[in-house]
């Protein structure tokens, strides 16, 4: 199996309206295009380890887990609505093709958004309502994993966005009037 290679020139451009100092390795806040990666990671991660936690907690039914599962999903879930509906960038411009995969990449983000808030909002009436009973806790597991599989489904869309439909990269095809 041959490797392909990317050839020509693969540094940053700085030609679109971004600032460019060459004495400078990290970027500030303001040179990236749009904040929806950086604060989406962490929507990603979060609910994918919430959703992790969850599962081993049917095992050890440990009411201090159930706490950190909560306040993991609960900073998820924030990060995710931020991510889609405060940072989420707006485009311009694209292919027939990459609206298509934005179509979905924004449906899974919402199917991620609100099967999120459902478990959060079963988790809390689990802590309290029915002290933490297994079948309450693997109702909770199962919209979790849902809640893990359409955040995997809206990073899988979310990356072809950028890797295969090229929109994002340096800002290309976002809207740039919008701060962030």
């Amino acid at each position: 199996m041959a490797q392909q290679h990317v050839t020509g020139d693969t540094t940053h451009h700085h030609d679109e309206g971004m600032k460019v100092n060459d004495s400078k390795v990290t970027a500030d806040l303001d040179d990236f295009p749009t904040l929806h990666p950086l604060i989406v990671h962490f929507a990603i991660v979060l609910i994918l380890v919430a959703a992790g936690m969850q599962f081993i907690n049917l095992y050890f039914m440990k009411k201090e887990i159930a706490w950190i599962i909560t306040a993991i999903l609960f900073v998820g879930v924030l990060a995710a609505w931020f991510a889609a509906k405060n940072f989420h960038p707006h485009t311009h411009g694209i292919s027939e093709h990459a609206q298509l995969v934005l179509d979905q990449h924004d449906k899974w983000a919402d199917w991620t958004i609100n099967s999120g808030i459902v478990a959060l909002l079963l988790q809390v009436i689990n802590l309290f309502a029915f002290k933490e009973r297994r079948w309450a806790a693997s109702v909770i597991a199962i919209v979790l994993a849902i809640s893990a599989y359409s955040v995997s489904r809206a990073g899988h869309y979310g990356s072809q966005l950028v890797h295969i439909e090229g929109i994002g990269p340096q800002g290309k095809f976002l809207e740039m009037e919008h701060n962030h």
